[in-house]
Parts: structure tokens; C-alpha cells; sequence
């Protein structure tokens, strides 16, 4: 790995935004291409993020760090990886459901997935399930992730999955369901397709489902 490389690798482990953006305005001067700086120092990164948080070396205040120095670099990329023609690697849209209006877990997830490589179409929080479909539909998303924080709002989620059912678009979207009282069988019950206990998991999961 070039120095330049190194820095953004290292700068997103430490969760320092500063040293992340100067070693990718680096990079790109020395010629370094968007996509290389992309996948070679952040999605290198955030994976290792991931993996030290899976182990229990990381809580979601480093991680949490972490993915928003990785964000800072992805603001400065953008531009050039548009004039590359680099590719997301799948879109997936993003929301907590009708009710619920925590979106740390959610933000947290979606910063994942883009340090994995996907594009992120984020809409927010108390999102309902029409406004979801439509989101499906307008981006071309392959997966919808939705989060609930309350056993109350939890409920909303069964509704969403029968409105892509009623859209007749169910079978062309997986549907990724997490949050505190979110349980894997609680998943499997509403007819999800994925379960994800947190932000790591939620883009290991959405890799298998594009791979």
C-alpha cells in the first residue's frame, strides 16, 4: 500500500477526518485514481473497522468515528469518481419505520454501506411504508434496510413488507429489518430476508445479497 493509501487506511482506523482528507487530496495528487483510493484505502478500512468491532476491540463511539472521518473522504471522491465512471456496488435504501424517529443506529448503518461501496439513499427517520416503495422504485434499490428503536414502532414493520408485497415489487428487493427489540425470529416471522444486529453485520449481509 503507497503512503498516501496508508494515511487514509490509518486515518480511518483512528477515526482522524483531517488526516483522511489530506492523504486522499494527496493521493489524487499523485495520480492515485478515485477507485483505487476508494477501495484500496477506505473499503479496506471500514472492513478492518468492522471486523475490530465484531471482535469487541471497537465499541460504536470508535466506530461511529471511524465511518465519519471514512465520510469526509467520500465527500472530497465524489467528483472524480463520478468523471471515472465508478459503479456503486448496489443502492440500498435506508429509514426508521412510521413512528420512530432515533436514527443513530440508522446513520451508523448507512455510513457502513458506504464504506463497503454501496450508494445510500437515506430517508430519514418515521418513514412510512408508501414513502418507502416509492424510494425502491424511483432509486432502483436493490435492498431496503429499515430500523424501529421501540417495540411499538416494531409493529410498522410487517406493514412495509406487505407494501412492496401490494406493489408487486416484493420479489425484486431484499429487505433488511434491525433495531434494539428487533430479533432475528422476529425477522423471520414478518418475512424479511435479513436480520442484522448491527451496523458491521448490516453491510456483511447486504454484500452477500449483491455478490
Amino acid at each position: 500500500m503507497d503512503s498516501p493509501l496508508k494515511e487514509i487506511y490509518q486515518g480511518v482506523l483512528d477515526g482522524d477526518m483531517t488526516l483522511v482528507m489530506s492523504s486522499v487530496q494527496a493521493a489524487l495528487d499523485n495520480k492515485v485514481t478515485a477507485e483505487v483510493i476508494l477501495k484500496q484505502g477506505m473499503m479496506v478500512a471500514m472492513a478492518e473497522v468492522g471486523q475490530l468491532f465484531e471482535d469487541g476491540e471497537y465499541f460504536v463511539p470508535e466506530l461511529l468515528v471511524a465511518a465519519r472521518a471514512m465520510q469526509g473522504g467520500l465527500e472530497l471522491l465524489k467528483p472524480f469518481l463520478a468523471d471515472e465512471d465508478v459503479e456503486p456496488i448496489g443502492k440500498v435504501v435506508t429509514g426508521t419505520v412510521k413512528g420512530d424517529l432515533h436514527d443513530i443506529g440508522k446513520n451508523l448503518v448507512g455510513m457502513m454501506l458506504k464504506g463497503a461501496g454501496f450508494e445510500v439513499v437515506d430517508m430519514g427517520t418515521d418513514v412510512s411504508s408508501e414513502k418507502f416503495v416509492e424510494a425502491v422504485k424511483e432509486s432502483g434499490a436493490q435492498i431496503l434496510a429499515m430500523s424501529a428503536l421501540l417495540t411499538t414502532t416494531m409493529a410498522n414493520m410487517p406493514d412495509t413488507i406487505k407494501a412492496f408485497e401490494d406493489a408487486g415489487i416484493r420479489d425484486s428487493v431484499k429487505i433488511m429489518v434491525g433495531g434494539a427489540p428487533v430479533t432475528e425470529e422476529y425477522a423471520k416471522k414478518i418475512g424479511a430476508d435479513g436480520y442484522a444486529p448491527d451496523a458491521s453485520q448490516a453491510s456483511k449481509i447486504a454484500l452477500t445479497y449483491v455478490s
